[in-house]
Parts: structure tokens; sequence; C-alpha cells
């Protein structure tokens, strides 16, 4: 039987590249560059199969050049954002998405901001590699601490309820908000709140963790940043779009919020080079999922995606 064409559009793991080969008659992008609108189209008439990631960006506008030819877009990601699905759903492509197996990966970076911005993780590592320690006292880099706070989380999907998980184990007061409240086995003796703005109230921490949607976007407003308590830290590992970057910087302005760990910015890659002025901002380049396992299981799943579509079975992640 002839193998399908598949095109890898970014350099994925090793065993994932290995088993693809095996399986497929693959074109990988060892540039590993983001695909353009032209490297897309082009490759529609190409191949009968596209690994992307959220760097491919499928809008309408190009939705509407891709050739026939193109049955599938098995992504390397959990966020679609990058793809506008009733576009491709009306030109009868195939979309799936790699969920569960990212979301300790994810929750671990959570944590990491949380804790390095709580703890002025930014402000004390220039200090030491700069050779500027050179005194100490009782009030010297005094942070604010995690364990035994409560900590408020936007999105009680997989990726939250792990963190949830982690929080619990340094004693936090688990509060969410989620479009519909979870079973007790799934909250596991977290409170639920109907609505952001009584999150808020209560978040001396607040996390977010809910995909990037049209109604998302700008999610933290100056109007929500000044309804989380006096001294609140926030932590954004989901999407960039969920906060307003002009308004989180106010709020840190006015020490409203005394500090914040994200991993997604409204432009990337790049960032925002205004937060970078910022010591209390403890940044990263958006590696949320970025461990050897994850990445592994990542292209698995994508590929087991493939496998079932080109089976004629309904992949376990189409959406």
């Amino acid at each position: 039987m002839t193998k399908k064409r598949l095109w890898i559009t970014r350099r994925l793991s090793d065993a994932t590249l290995e088993r693809a080969a095996r399986d497929y008659e693959v074109v990988i992008n060892h540039d590993d560059t983001p695909g353009t609108a032209e490297d897309i189209i082009a490759a529609s008439a190409e191949f009968d199969a596209i690994i992307p990631c959220h760097s491919e960006h499928f809008s309408a506008d190009v939705v509407a050049q891709l050739d026939p030819r193109l049955k599938i877009l098995a992504n390397h990601s959990v966020g679609v954002d990058h793809c506008d699905l009733p576009a491709l759903a009306a030109r009868g492509i195939t979309v799936t998405n790699t969920p569960d197996v990212l979301s300790d990966a994810t929750a671990e970076l959570a944590m990491l901001l949380m804790l390095g911005a709580a703890r002025h993780a930014v402000a004390g590592d220039r200090l030491v590699r700069t050779g500027g320690w050179d005194s100490w006292s009782p009030a010297f880099m005094v942070g604010k601490q995690v364990t035994g706070a409560r900590v408020g989380i936007i999105g009680m999907g997989r990726v939250g309820r792990s963190f949830a998980a982690k929080a619990r184990g340094f004693d936090m007061d688990v509060h969410y908000y989620n479009r519909s409240e979870l079973s007790a086995d799934l909250a596991q003796g977290a409170t639920y709140h109907s609505t952001i703005e009584s999150l808020l109230g209560v978040a001396d921490f607040l996390s977010l963790h809910c995909p990037a949607t049209p109604e998302t976007t700008d999610l933290m407003n100056s109007e929500r940043f000044a309804m989380l308590p006096p001294g609140a830290v926030v932590v954004n590992t989901a999407r960039g779009a969920l906060i307003d970057e002009d308004a989180l910087m106010a709020a840190l302005d006015r020490g409203h919020v005394v500090a914040a760990g994200l991993d997604c910015f409204k432009v990337e890659p790049g960032g925002n080079p205004a937060l970078s002025l910022y010591d209390n901002v403890f940044m990263l380049p958006h590696i949320g999922s970025a461990t050897r396992t994850t990445r592994d299981a990542m292209g698995f799943r994508a590929l087991d995606n493939l496998d079932a579509f080109f089976a004629g079975q309904t992949p376990q992640d189409q959406l």
C-alpha cells in the first residue's frame, strides 16, 4: 500500500520523527522555521496530512486556498486558536489536537512561575550574577508566601486541575472559575465560583488556564486587575491573548499586582520588551510543555490521530 504523504512543519522529537518516517512518506522542515501562508497553501497540493504547530496559521483566507488533497491537520498542540475551525470544517478538513499529555509539564511551569514571581527570582538572580549581593538584613528581598495562600484558577480543564493538585501540595486554598462546576471527584475540594468577578476577589494568586477565544481576549483587563486583592500575583501559562499587557503593567506600577509570572505573550516570538523593565515579572519563552517526555507524548498523540484517520476511524482527539 502506498504510504500517505505527511508534512511535519517543525522539528519534533527524534522518537516522533522516527515513527513518522516508518509509517508515512514524510517531509520534515529541518530548518525549524514557522511555515508561512504560502508554504501551507503549496503543501496542501503535495500532502495528504500536515502536523503543524501553533506557529502555523490556518486563517480563513489560507483555508480558502487549500488544495482538496489535504485531508487532516493533526496539530502538535492542545490549543487550536491558530486554526479557523469553521473554515476548515466547511472544507471537509479534519482537525485534531494533543490534549492530556502536556498537562503536568505545563502545570509544573505554572508553579515555577508562581514561586519565582512571588519570591523575587528575577531580581535575586541578577543580584547574585552581577556581584551586587553585598549585604543582608531582615528586610532584604521579602516576598509573598505561597504556602497556605488562596489561589484562583480560571479554567479547570486538564492543565488547571493538574495545577490545582500541585497547589494543594503547598497547602493552598484552591478556588476556581470554570464554564461549569466540576464533579466532586474532579474538584477535589476546590471552591467553585460561578463568575470570574467572584473568583478574583479572593485570588491572592491567580493562574490562567483557559483557551484563547474571542470571548477570552483581554480577559484580564484594567477593571479585572483592580478586582484582585491588593498584592496579588498573576500567572499565565495559557495564551498571551488572555492578558491586556498594558493593563497589567499599570497594575504593577500601582503596586496592586505585586508580581507576575508569564510564559506567553501577545506577540510571539519576542514577547513584550516593556515587560522586561519589571524585575517583578518572571518571564519564560512559551515553554510550558517543553520536556522530553511531553514532546514525545505530543508527537505520538498526533501520529495516533493520523493513524486512526487513515484507517477509516474517528481520531481520538478530533475537534
